[in-house]
């Protein structure tokens, strides 16, 4: 893509860039409800830019409107409204002379970010999650999720035969998670006197990758659905850097784990509902030797920097799948039920903890 670089300003950004939401006192509070109540309003905000690239188009020098509009092909006078905006929350920053620069939020929705949230913007904003919010009262009242009686079918059934681009968005979404938090978990997990590590549901294997450039002489197994696998880290494929050191399993890990390990690794896949993390980690323990550890990582919705967040990630678990975040407590009391000893638990980084555990 283009990207608007008029001809550079030598003056200090720092000294150009104004931030009045950053000083401003905090809202009263009948003035923050009306805020929360058009939270719609700037999620849609944040998909726009994300769908537009608005921040892909924007470069170190400031832009007016008019100049980015020439790059993202909108019209100057509604971007502009769309980018004052999202300058009041932070996310993107008005200079005196009506120019908008980055700000550290805004560099987010970039592509080429390292840290990127662009695809997770846009998953939580897909099309299907404004169909089903207004169902919430329905989802509480019920404590079951609502996708089916919307769309006639299963949220993963609609998202992968109806849902389009949205599935491709789910699954760079989820990559982009992944990768982000991977590098976290390996430097996190101690492993001595570790030979063998499972990546239980573990996706494309991003952290059981990190796990295994970090720890040569350790060996590795992913274990995941048959069409998650196909699609592995290219790093533990045939032919990868890795690949000598790694067996690929297909398989569905509620309904068996044929895999021993001296540490099994179990992160983000027990939230969709109580019988399937039941019998996770009940085929975990049945698979595992005595002694062997088991790492449990999560997004808690308590206990956390993130519970905005997550309790939001909750609600939307609750809509589309019935499933649940954990607390501290619910996590460990199905740890418990199913015959593991819980020892420390730790966080990963603001979104994640992971719970260490022995199998008896």
């Amino acid at each position: 893509m283009t990207t608007v670089s008029p001809t550079p300003d030598t003056t200090p950004l720092t000294s150009t860039i104004t931030s009045p939401q950053a000083e401003a006192p905090a809202p009263p509070p009948a003035m923050r409800l009306r805020e929360l109540a058009f939270g719609a309003a700037i999620a849609a905000a944040v998909r726009t830019a994300a769908r537009l690239r608005v921040a892909d188009a924007l470069n170190e020098t400031p832009a007016s409107a008019a100049e980015l509009a020439l790059v993202v092909d909108t019209q100057p006078a509604p971007l502009r409204r769309l980018l004052r905006a999202l300058c009041c929350y932070g996310i993107f920053s008005e200079t005196p002379d009506g120019k908008f620069t980055h700000t550290e939020m805004s560099r987010l929705l970039r592509e080429d970010d390292p840290h990127s949230l662009r695809y997770i913007s846009l998953w939580c904003t897909e099309p299907w999650t404004w169909d089903v919010w207004p169902h919430l009262e329905d989802a509480v009242r019920s404590g079951t999720s609502v996708f089916p009686e919307v769309f006639g079918k299963g949220f993963f059934e609609y998202l992968h035969q109806d849902g389009g681009e949205s599935a491709q968005v789910f699954n760079r979404a989820m990559t982009t998670s992944s990768v982000q938090s991977a590098q976290d978990v390996a430097e996190l997990l101690d492993l001595t006197g570790v030979s063998s590590v499972a990546d239980i549901g573990g996706g494309q294997g991003h952290v059981l990758a990190s796990l295994l450039e970090k720890h040569a002489s350790v060996q590795g197994t992913l274990l995941d659905l048959p069409g998650v696998v196909a699609r592995a880290d290219a790093r533990l494929r045939d032919g990868g850097a890795l690949a000598d050191r790694v067996r690929i399993v297909p398989g569905d890990c509620r309904e068996e784990i044929p895999v021993g390990a001296d540490l099994y690794v179990i992160k983000n896949i027990l939230e969709w509902d109580d019988e399937s993390t039941r019998r996770t980690l009940r085929n975990v323990v049945e698979a595992a030797r005595p002694g062997a550890r088991v790492v449990i990582i999560e997004n808690l919705v308590d206990d956390t920097p993130s519970m905005r967040f997550t309790t939001a990630m909750d609600l939307l678990l609750l809509l589309n799948v019935g499933g649940a975040k954990h607390t501290r407590e619910s996590l460990v009391g199905r740890l418990s039920e199913a015959g593991l000893r819980v020892g420390e638990v730790r966080p990963v980084n603001a979104y994640l903890h992971a719970f260490e555990c022995l199998v008896p």
